[in-house]
């Protein structure tokens, strides 16, 4: 005698399924974001620190729809830094460099911590999966059974 399969139990099992694939394609996007501001604000360390120790002071400063212009930095110590919110605050050259490392702190741990639910989301749509996959078996065998009876 085969067990009785719910249909019900089917369709929300793959709604489930639907659902965490979803939420783990925007942690996924998330991750990208915070790799990206990683990357970003690396590079707005390494600039800072180049600029002062350039003898000419001349950078190339993006304004826009893929324009640039070479200028002169006349005091590469001081930096004018985003600190949120729109918020822009002056700042010395290892001010604003230790703002970034501490940021840059701060997205490592949010990472960690979006990939670690992206696993745990992960592992749930694997449990739903082959839940699903039994649920399928089943109707299989209890298709061959009423065929052979």
């Amino acid at each position: 005698m085969t067990e009785t399969i719910d249909p019900r139990e089917l369709q929300s099992l793959q709604a489930y399924y639907n659902d965490y694939n979803q939420q783990a394609e925007v942690l996924v996007r998330q991750l990208e974001i915070l790799d990206d501001g990683r990357i970003e604000a690396g590079a707005a360390i390494e600039a800072i620190n180049s600029i002062s120790e350039a003898e000419d002071r001349v950078v190339l400063l993006q304004v826009g729809g893929g324009v640039s212009m070479r200028v002169r930095v006349e005091d590469p110590d001081r930096i004018l830094l985003n600190i949120g919110s729109g918020v822009v605050v002056e700042r010395t050259r290892d001010q604003a460099a230790e703002f970034l490392k501490d940021r840059i702190t701060e997205m490592d741990a949010s990472s960690k911590n979006v990939a670690g639910m992206v696993e745990r989301i992960r592992n749930q749509m694997n449990e739903f999966a082959k839940r699903i996959e039994l649920i399928y078996q089943q109707q299989g065998q209890a298709g061959r059974l009423e065929q052979e009876a």
